[in-house]
């Protein structure tokens, strides 16, 4: 069943993210003083009670003539285009304003439900403003204050008043790609690529995407999640508030997806930071392919070298795969998802406990582990414990004495007998008899 979409609309600093945030029931939008701070459409999906629903937020829209607001208006006409209702937001302490009756000449032309949420409502002199926003039009206000959590029950009943309920939904099954990288190195350009529309803000000016987007896009009959990051920024330069919600972000979507497109300047070469990132999506586990966009920019365009020198910095992943393409003329963007479902496959390999006995038994014998102070380890058995990505528990006479060395050569073995191009793999030793 299609799940209805809730879009919230308003002129910026009218505090959408706020409420967005009470309805979504977790901190997803950055929330900051400085207006206009959420530029970009930002999703997530909603409960209340038996009813489920996608709350879409948008910029703020303005009359400003910041070179956004342009791109602010479009993005906020595709999401009252995309939902069923639409929370217009005001401010209920500044009271109705000329950008308001900007906003309302939007919505008028969308022929949607409107429900105008005056926000702010939590002193008097904003109460005694709440009736200005008649002038407006509509039919349904509902006071609210998003800070103080007032007013919520009424809106969250209003919202769904037509809503089906939902019957218990199954668990999403379909492969979460996160693009994750520097910022200004073509993250959103490869969204857009893939999902050839302009649903992200695309500029040149560095770290533009601020909040991690979610987008469903079908590929080969299959339904992928798209999840486009904020830049990542080192650590020692995330200054502003904003910058470290958007690194928490960032990290957060490397947490929730299943596979992580690495994007890299192929103009800029490969920095520390590149290295760091990709470290993350290790750390967590994540299937990982690296993707080298702007190669249309590279003069001396050689494949097999600039491939040298990534698998020369990146030592620590050699296992994942590199694809070479530009996201702005998408030369070369086919190969990309046949990389994906490749890595999807590589993810959830299992491997017979019978085959990868036999694989471990002679590379056992191939190689035997060096022997410490008289005794060596001895593998008596190893299964496959578990998927996403691959986990192999080794049973040992004595774990203490396994070298980082050896569990080196054991997962090189693996690799050498089964794909898993794409994913790392885990390997634990249990010493017999342990749970």
């Amino acid at each position: 069943m299609k799940l209805p979409t809730v879009a919230l609309v308003g002129r910026p600093n009218v505090g959408k993210s706020t409420i967005f945030n009470r309805i979504a029931g977790k901190k997803i939008a950055i929330i900051e003083d400085t207006p206009g701070v959420t530029r970009d459409r930002l999703y997530s999906d909603a409960t209340y009670g038996p009813y489920q629903f996608h709350l879409i937020d948008t910029g703020g829209i303005d009359l400003g003539d910041d070179a956004f607001q342009e791109e602010i208006k479009i993005q906020a006409e595709i999401a009252i285009e995309k939902s069923d209702v639409v929370l217009f937001i005001v401010d209920g302490k500044e009271g109705l304003t000329q950008n308001d009756l900007v906003v309302r000449d939007l919505l008028r032309k969308s022929q949607k439900r409107i429900i105008v949420v005056i926000n702010k409502i939590d002193t008097r002199e904003s109460k005694e403003h709440m009736y200005d926003f008649y002038e407006l039009g509509f039919s349904e206000y509902i006071p609210v204050s998003g800070e103080h959590n007032i007013g919520f029950v009424e809106l969250m009943d209003s919202i769904v008043r037509d809503f089906r309920k939902i019957e218990e939904q199954p668990e999403d099954t379909r492969l979460k790609l996160a693009v994750i990288g520097r910022p200004n190195v073509g993250k959103s350009s490869l969204v857009n690529a893939l999902l050839m529309e302009n649903r992200v803000i695309v500029s040149s000016t560095a770290g533009t995407t601020r909040d991690a987007i979610d987008t469903v896009f079908t590929y080969d009959k299959e339904e992928f999640v798209l999840i486009d990051t904020a830049g990542m920024r080192k650590k020692g330069k995330v200054f502003e508030a904003v910058e470290k919600y958007s690194l928490l972000r960032s990290l957060t979507a490397i947490d929730r997806c299943d596979i992580c497109l690495l994007v890299i300047n192929a103009e800029e070469g490969i920095i520390e930071h590149d290295k760091h990132i990709a470290g993350y999506a290790l750390e967590k586990g994540k299937g990982l392919i690296i993707v080298v966009n702007k190669w249309d920019k590279v003069e001396k365009k050689d494949i097999k070298e600039y491939t040298k020198l990534v698998r020369s910095e990146f030592q620590f992943i050699t296992y994942a795969p590199i694809v070479f393409l530009s996201a702005l003329t998408k030369k070369r963007l086919h190969t990309l998802m046949p990389e994906v479902l490749k890595v999807a496959n590589n993810i959830t390999r299992e491997i017979k406990t019978s085959v990868l006995n036999e694989v471990i038994e002679e590379a056992y014998a191939l190689n035997l582990p060096p022997s410490y102070k008289g005794k060596r380890l001895k593998i008596y058995f190893a299964n496959q414990s578990g998927v996403c990505p691959p986990k192999f528990t080794f049973h040992v006479n004595n774990k203490g004495l396994v070298h980082f060395s050896y569990e080196r050569y054991l997962e090189n073995k693996l690799r050498e007998n089964f794909d898993f191009e794409g994913t790392p793999i885990l390997l634990q030793f249990k010493n017999k008899g342990e749970e």
